[in-house]
């Protein structure tokens, strides 16, 4: 038993991610702990915040690092696609919070209206509810939508999403806007 454990724990360490930030506290990647460690090491990083979890006897398993020196990272435009819809809406459906394979796009204000395909008027939505809404606004149709449709703020937050599902990296959401 006691091996079990211990092997379970050292997969956890080997599989820890860690969120880098850049100088001016903005989330520029997340790396595997071992990278985080070297620029520990190398003095390119400081420690912000960590697990609990330990390397050695003084040095914790960091979870958030950030750069010592700014890193100017050039805006890169997230492209609309049916994915990254179903992403950033976390695959569920926008009206009833439906999970499941038959998920549709939605428009929030529809095309023969005037809605156009962006980031603000695009939402996932079941079938059932795709169907109910129709040709009408969310008001109209007394449906409500659970949270605002908007553009995602970097491509970091997909990943930064995947990696914050459930209890783990609570600590990154301090850093990152949107989540």
């Amino acid at each position: 038993m006691l091996l079990c454990e211990i092997r379970y724990i050292v997969f956890k360490i080997i599989m820890a991610k860690v969120l880098v930030l850049n100088a001016s506290y903005e989330p520029l990647n997340i790396t595997s702990w071992r990278r985080a460690v070297v620029l520990l090491l190398k003095g390119k990083a400081e420690q912000i915040e960590h697990n609990g979890k330990f390397i050695y006897t003084n040095f914790p398993l960091p979870s958030v690092i950030r750069l010592l020196y700014y890193v100017r990272v050039p805006y890169k435009e997230i492209p609309l696609t049916r994915r990254n819809i179903l992403e950033r809406d976390r695959n569920a459906c926008q009206y009833c919070n439906y999970k499941g394979d038959n998920l549709t796009l939605d428009h929030v204000i529809p095309r023969s209206r005037g809605g156009g395909d962006s980031w603000e008027n695009l939402v996932t939505a079941c079938v059932r509810c795709n169907v109910k809404k129709g040709n009408r606004t969310p008001k109209e149709a007394n449906m409500e939508l659970r949270s605002p449709p908007r553009k995602p703020y970097s491509s970091l937050y997909f990943e930064i999403v995947k990696h914050t599902k459930g209890n783990h990296h609570q600590e990154w959401r301090k850093y990152v806007i949107g989540i």
